[in-house]
């Protein structure tokens, strides 16, 4: 992408807004294309900043981050969501992965950390923090009524029209693995493992790794460890 990435902020604290507006301030690939304090000002303000991303906070009043995550989506599918927490609370994260959120970043990092990953947000090349994958995994594992069986869940994969190595490629892209840790741990390049998530997604109609792995992980393709 060649112009800057178009970001709403929405938080209903005015300070929290501000750092959020600093952290990106001095990055040209970014570009503050409005901010809101609602869930409801928020849809408000969509036709007219016209984000490619939204930097949510989870807890406001009224419509919260988690409802105004799920009304955005449906009405602007391509809009990539970030929620904003103070909380790795996995049933939180559960929740914003249902409504559609594409990734989660905690206050209390440093802006570097902030703006890399926006950055790969933004270019769908982010995975799920490992640590963050696992609590999601586990938390999936709990609501599930019962696990499959491997030959049940091999049969789901093929199924889908998966091969053997693109089964592969997605288990360890859901467990939270880079593109980089997948090409080491299966002997690939780098090149070729991105060529297979493209075709994983293809296949399975997903749009981006944070689907896929909600995906893998609602089948019981994945499990806690």
């Amino acid at each position: 992408m060649t112009k800057p990435w178009r970001i709403l902020i929405v938080d209903d604290h005015k300070h929290a807004r501000q750092g959020m507006r600093e952290i990106l301030a001095g990055d040209p690939s970014f570009i503050i294309a409005g901010e809101a304090a609602s869930g409801e000002e928020a849809l408000a303000r969509m036709a007219d900043a016209r984000p490619d991303l939204i930097l949510m906070d989870i807890s406001m009043p009224g419509m919260g981050g988690l409802d105004a995550a799920k009304a955005i989506k449906s009405a602007y599918p391509d809009v990539k969501i970030v929620m904003v927490t103070v909380s790795d609370d996995p049933a939180y994260l559960f929740e914003a992965l249902k409504k559609g959120a594409q990734g989660f970043l905690l206050k209390n990092l440093n802006p570097s950390a902030w703006r890399e990953y926006l950055l790969a947000v933004a270019s769908d090349e982010a995975p799920l923090n490992p640590e963050l994958a696992l609590s999601i995994l586990r938390e999936f594992a709990n609501r599930r009524p019962s696990v499959a069986t491997d030959a049940a869940r091999d049969d789901g994969i093929f199924r889908e029209g998966l091969t053997a190595r693109e089964k592969e490629i997605l288990q360890e892209v859901a467990r939270g693995q880079t593109n980089r840790d997948v090409a080491a741990a299966l002997g690939l390049s780098e090149h070729t493992v991105k060529n297979h998530l493209k075709n994983i997604l293809q296949k399975l109609h997903l749009d981006n790794r944070v689907q896929l792995t909600r995906y893998a992980y609602e089948r019981g393709w994945v499990d806690p460890v």
